[in-house]
């Protein structure tokens, strides 16, 4: 009885079948392709290539779509250059890209982290705050929460570390002078998908889309990016307003200068307390802007919510 060739051997083409995703696996976000998207098309490449007993057609090169190397079907290692701690839950973490490469996402796409925990795989969606012309690195915004277990892969992160990412993602393309006006709102770190549209904006001369932007945040210490924003509000088509929910403004003494927002010599005049936060949400949403509201786009999640409002030009 002859030797049985290779490709014939069933054993070794059982081996080489597509592993069928966790449930953990998926970030939940609506990306495509989904960890399960791609299963399904690695799986009928495999039940092809069987068919065929041509095992060259399980090894079809995807193109990539970023200049660094990014892919939305494969995972690809970075280096961890700098981790910081804003908040008692929030990081800060920047990434390196290969040579002086830029990450090549739009305003409005995110990336999708995988992480593994007591050898359960998973992931979760995130969106660059880093500007989009950047070169050499990339940075996110993590928070991180007390039963998460991606947590406790940030949690653990230091410099010289490897994390690994696909994307981009993102159905939403943020194009100048799409809409007249874009009112968004952010509770936590669901202001970092509005970071780079923002950014975008005040980088065109060209772009003359107004912006209101509404953060949500428990305490005036835990707002993120202050020096960001700072700089965005300085802008004339820009407007800032801040709500706390569980903390006052720290009383200014004299002379004292918290943040010139926009015109403002005190954070007083763009920041607001809970008891006031209704009054603001109906000035900004149910004033002149809901009369002229087009659509509106949900980023983030339950916990990290952030929405932008779309106006029409005038």
């Amino acid at each position: 009885m002859g030797e049985r060739n290779e490709d014939d051997d069933e054993d070794s083409w059982l081996q080489l079948r597509p592993v069928e995703p966790l449930p953990s696996q998926c970030c939940g976000s609506g990306c495509s392709p989904c960890v399960f998207d791609i299963y399904h098309r690695d799986l009928a490449r495999w039940e092809a290539a069987r068919t065929s007993k041509d095992r060259s057609l399980l090894s079809e090169e995807e193109s990539q779509s970023c200049p660094s190397g990014l892919s939305p079907d494969t995972f690809l290692a970075f280096s961890i250059s700098a981790v910081e701690r804003l908040t008692k839950d929030t990081y800060w973490v920047r990434f390196t890209l290969p040579g002086n490469s830029q990450l090549g996402l739009q305003p409005g796409q995110h990336l999708i982290l995988r992480g593994t925990v007591d050898d359960l795989e998973i992931q979760r969606a995130y969106t660059p705050i880093s500007p989009a012309n950047a070169k050499g690195y990339f940075e996110v915004l993590i928070k991180c929460y007390q039963t998460g277990l991606m947590s406790r892969c940030v949690e653990s992160w230091r410099a010289g570390d490897t994390a690994f990412w696909r994307g981009p993602f993102g159905g939403f393309l943020y194009k100048p002078n799409q809409f007249g006006e874009l009112l968004m709102l952010a509770a936590g770190t669901g202001l970092a998908p509005m970071v780079s549209i923002l950014q975008s904006i005040t980088d065109n001369a060209d772009d003359e889309t107004f912006v209101t932007l509404v953060g949500c945040f428990k305490t005036f210490e835990g707002i993120y990016l202050k020096t960001f924003l700072q700089e965005q509000a300085g802008f004339w088509n820009v407007r800032t307003f801040f709500v706390l929910s569980q903390a006052w403004l720290p009383k200014p003494t004299a002379g004292a200068c918290y943040w010139d927002a926009g015109g403002s010599t005190d954070w007083n005049e763009k920041t607001w307390s809970p008891g006031l936060a209704l009054l603001l949400t109906w000035q900004v949403t149910w004033g002149s802007w809901c009369q002229n509201a087009k659509r509106a786009h949900i980023f983030g999640n339950s916990r990290a919510p952030g929405w932008v409002l779309y106006l029409p030009r005038r």
